[in-house]
């Protein structure tokens, strides 16, 4: 569920419902220490005691996974979002951040467009990489 930014939103919103506001979850990543932790962390954390990860951490042992799935510019626009994953957590890899995250890395998204390659490519690798982001090692 969490490697897809649509069901993980809707997890979020189903945890939302239940009483555990983003506010309630940053306290407690704030509680076990792990600030620089992704959420996903934080969650397998209190589920199933996993001891949790870096951001960064997660982000350097994936990519052999899944960066050679890319072409080499699309690579750089993932290692991009990475970046921002890496330094502002998982909201960065919310659908309705492809479009900021392109103007902030070509400008416009029409620039994006002309360097990437279509839309649908583009918004296929933003998805399809965090499959791979969040599997077993």
């Amino acid at each position: 569920m969490w490697s897809k930014p649509d069901t993980r939103k809707a997890l979020l919103r189903s945890l939302e419902e239940r009483g555990f506001s983003g506010e309630q979850l940053t306290e407690i990543t704030r509680a076990i220490d792990a600030q620089n932790s992704d959420l996903y962390d934080v969650l397998a954390y209190i589920a199933y005691a996993r001891i949790p990860v870096t951001r960064a951490e997660r982000a350097d042992s994936h990519r052999p996974q899944f960066m050679p799935l890319y072409e080499p510019k699309l690579q750089t626009f993932l290692d991009f979002v990475l970046a921002q994953y890496v330094n502002h957590g998982v909201g960065e890899l919310d659908q309705e951040k492809l479009g900021s995250l392109l103007e902030l890395k070509y400008q416009t998204v029409n620039d994006a467009v002309s360097e990437l390659g279509g839309v649908p490519a583009i918004r296929d690798a933003f998805v399809g990489f965090q499959k791979h982001l969040y599997s077993p090692e």
